[in-house]
């Protein structure tokens, strides 16, 4: 078991950062919106979006180099584009996870904070646990609260399922309003996670590469095991919202705090006391995690983007864009939380439309000549991602259209 857990480690820091806002918010609601109509979808985007998050840590293993200088290689517009996509989301989506971390922590430990200073609090242990224990120790805490919010997740969810409140109707459903559209893009746009996580993972690779070496087989098996768990907690939790509020007329409040209360509330009232422990547990673990590894990729990944596009490396890169992350957070907390919908929307919009720009740009790097041949993708895993490519610009395409 330890030599299983050992080989683990990029897969999980991915399934910790992937498993968070898409899942216990959006996969929630579509099971209490549309009950188990939109697994579809959850299985189809993860299907899609599966070889381009995979390219991220198999370049890594094949070259020693991250994705994003697979990037330069294409062209150092290509590394522009993307800081200028990231500058642009980077403070929404972590202001985001640290309030949902935020309102979940105020409710489950009774102490009526102001969700700012609460927002705060989580950053700085969150900083202080980044700064202090660095990859090794991110590495090894993520493999406990990975393990620790599937556990309790899967629980609840068989538990749910002997005590099922509602009718279980397994249709499927292709909502055709302009609410379910805007609902369905922003599900499938964020699910499982935006597909610039898959620089990230290269860049973890590296990290773990560091304390042995890194192979295309290890590389991808690991990938697999923390993929196979966003799916697995992705349906657990569309499982729980259809199994527990589907058809309740129940609403979700958009405020952090009383969002935290809703869910949490609504299953101890129709499981019972026993729920509050582990949805809250659950809940917790889930959002903590995506806080504490957008917080440390975020700054790895711009900071490398610098180094790049400059050629030159810059001191204490690292730490300068944490400082950057950090005080632009805050700055979101303190001066902006009202337009927190907003930002949010446009960060959801950004990351599903600049998915084909990813995909493309993923493709072309483990496909070029810095990759040994035995290491790029096989023909049939070609074939499936130009296939991918063309639905994941089609989705483009008709989320445009349903503006007009």
């Amino acid at each position: 078991m330890k030599h299983f857990l050992r080989q683990l480690g990029p897969g999980l820091l991915f399934a910790g950062a992937a498993i968070g806002v898409s899942h216990l918010v959006q996969s929630t609601r579509a099971g209490a919106d549309y009950g188990f109509g939109l697994i579809w979808a959850l299985v189809l985007i993860h299907i899609i979006k599966y070889p381009f998050f995979q390219f991220g840590p198999r370049y890594a293993a094949a070259t020693g180099k991250s994705l994003l200088d697979g990037y330069k290689k294409l062209g150092k517009i290509v590394l522009v584009i993307y800081f200028i996509i990231n500058l642009l989301t980077m403070f929404t989506i972590q202001t985001a996870v640290t309030i949902v971390t935020a309102g979940i922590a105020t409710y489950i430990f009774g102490i009526d904070w102001n969700i700012t200073t609460w927002s705060l609090l989580i950053t700085g242990v969150c900083t202080i646990i980044l700064l202090l224990g660095r990859y090794n120790l991110l590495d090894n805490l993520m493999k406990f609260i990975v393990i620790t919010l599937t556990i309790s997740t899967i629980i609840a969810v068989s538990i749910a399922g002997f005590e099922p409140h509602q009718e279980v109707d397994f249709s499927q459903i292709l909502p055709s309003d302009a609410l379910g559209v805007a609902f369905l893009i922003a599900f499938m746009g964020w699910m499982p996670a935006p597909l610039d996580i898959s620089i990230w993972h290269s860049l973890w690779s590296l990290e773990k590469a560091k304390t042995g070496k890194l192979s295309r087989k290890s590389a991808i098996f690991d990938f697999n095991i923390g993929y196979i768990g966003t799916i697995s907690v992705g349906i657990c939790f569309v499982a729980l919202g259809a199994l527990v509020m589907h058809k309740t007329g129940q609403t979700f409040s958009a405020n952090g705090v009383t969002f935290a209360k809703n869910l949490i509330d609504m299953y101890t009232i129709n499981l019972g006391d026993w729920a509050f422990y582990l949805i809250g547990i659950a809940a917790l673990t889930t959002m903590f995690s995506t806080t504490l590894t957008t917080l440390d990729a975020s700054p790895r990944a711009m900071s490398r983007t610098i180094d790049l596009i400059f050629e030159k490396p810059v001191k204490n890169g690292y730490s300068v864009w944490m400082v950057i992350l950090i005080l632009g957070t805050g700055g979101i907390l303190l001066f902006l939380t009202n337009e927190m919908g907003i930002l949010v929307q446009v960060a959801t919009v950004l990351s599903f439309l600049t998915a084909p720009f990813f995909a493309i740009a993923n493709y072309y790097a483990i496909s070029s000549k810095e990759v040994p041949e035995a290491d790029r993708p096989s023909k049939g895993l070609k074939i499936f991602s130009l296939l991918s490519i063309v639905l994941l610009i089609a989705f483009s395409i008709w989320y445009v259209s349903t503006l007009f």
